[in-house]
């Protein structure tokens, strides 16, 4: 396979161009969302928040690093807001699972937000407490929001995986929609047996 260019993950941003780290389990699933939307420069995937240097993928995927499966977002600051991106992670991952997302179990998949600044931290915060308040899941939101650190990019392999491998990354993505769903339409019924029972004690009273 031609190697990945990472030029513009060591590149310095331009006037425009701002970046977003997340993690939501498997980085395989976690490219194809963002790359394929305008506006978006590159999408990378790598391992960071853990303490080893130029970590391998076994090794992560081992517990030996303490990092997790990421994507680093490169994006046209006028075509996006960091805002709209979280948003969108959102509806890519289960913010209810600290375990690791859907079949991918272990610390390396545990969801997190990676936040460069203090103006990143305050719209994931914010965000993150707007999806608590509106209360479309059942189970509380224990997505992590933490400071950034060294974000490792992954071996040519497992860049753009679902361009390398389309009939494995259909699959997956498959799997995950469906779960994703199934837990939505779980909400919406839990969401409407709880109106029902309020209705029926203010009948009683």
């Amino acid at each position: 396979m031609d190697s990945f260019d990472l030029s513009k993950h060591y590149d310095d941003d331009g006037p425009h161009q701002a970046r977003a780290i997340f993690a939501g389990g498997c980085f395989w699933c976690m490219v194809e969302p963002f790359e394929t939307k305008p506006g978006i420069i590159a999408v990378i995937s790598g391992y960071t928040g853990g303490h080893m240097d130029n970590p391998t993928y076994e090794q992560v995927v081992g517990g030996y690093t303490g990092h997790v499966e990421a994507v680093e977002i490169i994006f046209d600051t006028t075509i996006w807001s960091y805002a709209e991106l979280v948003e969108l992670y959102w509806q890519l991952t289960d913010p209810t699972d600290e375990f690791g997302q859907m079949a991918d179990r272990g610390s390396n998949y545990r969801p997190v937000i990676f936040v460069a600044n203090e103006e990143q931290r305050q719209i994931a915060e914010r965000s993150k407490q707007n999806l608590a308040t509106f209360g479309k899941y059942k189970r509380p939101i224990v997505t992590a929001i933490e400071p950034t650190s060294v974000f490792w990019p992954a071996e040519n392999f497992h860049q753009q995986f679902y361009q390398k491998n389309p009939r494995r990354y259909k699959k997956l993505k498959s799997a995950r929609k469906q779960f994703l769903a199934f837990q939505h339409i779980q909400t919406k019924l839990w969401r409407g047996l709880k109106r029902s029972q309020k209705k029926s004690n203010n009948d009683i009273k």
